[in-house]
């Protein structure tokens, strides 16, 4: 085992792990806004806008994310118009495309974790809240969305263990994260166990501090399902 070469390129890895986490970073965020307006077409009482987000789940959860990728990073630029376009300054960027395509993609599977979400609140505790008087907004903030968002955190959580798993996909349109360095590395080495053994290491401690910093969130935000301390009661003594 040559452990200064492992050494070596496990320090050229972590120096591309910014860019695999700038890529997971902004396609959570860009997929989960996106995520938001199609759960909200979903549930629209207009036919139009709840079966044009039926066709988006469909065709970005029905299709592979590489697919995807090649799309929109080699065929849109094949049209004169996208290419005259404000669209191109974002498309002629493989970074950019990277992350739109991530970002479309993450948005159809989060989209369905959220009404899920939605579904699974109890129909009762939104009749006692409109019962009360609350507001729709404050209904949605206070009784809604923290059910929901503890609903939808188990899955979630899979969904993002996913998205960090699928910027290795990048690599293949020439942007160097963890995967596009170590491909690199073989290619001038020829030592393909080592260097991906080392990428798979990386990628393991990440989706493990990601899995555990969303494990917290859940305990925090469910009070109510932890075990509470259990003081034992003296029997009273007998009188005579």
């Amino acid at each position: 085992m040559d452990f200064d070469f492992l050494l070596d390129t496990l320090g050229k890895l972590l120096a591309a792990v910014p860019t695999t986490l700038g890529l997971f970073f902004l396609s959570m965020l860009c997929g989960g806004l996106l995520s938001l307006l199609i759960v909200a077409m979903r549930v629209s009482p207009y036919p139009a806008f709840s079966w044009f987000a039926r066709g988006y789940v469909l065709v970005f959860r029905g299709s592979p994310l590489l697919i995807q990728l090649f799309l929109i990073y080699y065929g849109l630029g094949q049209f004169e118009m996208v290419r005259e376009s404000f669209a191109w300054i974002v498309l002629r960027s493989p970074y950019s495309c990277a992350v739109l395509a991530l970002a479309l993609c993450t948005a159809g599977y989060t989209a369905e974790i959220l009404r899920g979400g939605l579904i699974a609140v109890p129909q009762g505790q939104i009749e006692a809240g409109l019962a009360t008087g609350m507001s729709r907004w404050t209904l949605l903030h206070r009784v809604i969305a923290p059910i929901a968002l503890r609903q939808c955190l188990p899955a979630y959580s899979t969904e993002l263990v996913l998205l960090v798993k699928s910027t290795a996909l990048a690599s293949l349109v020439t942007v160097w994260d963890v995967t596009g360095v170590a491909q690199q590395i073989i290619q001038r080495s020829y030592r393909t166990m080592e260097v991906f053994i080392c990428a798979a290491a990386i990628y393991l401690v990440l989706n493990f501090l990601l899995v555990r910093a969303v494990a917290m969130l859940e305990h925090r935000l469910s009070p109510h399902l932890r075990k509470r301390p259990t003081t034992a009661v003296k029997p009273h003594a007998q009188t005579v």
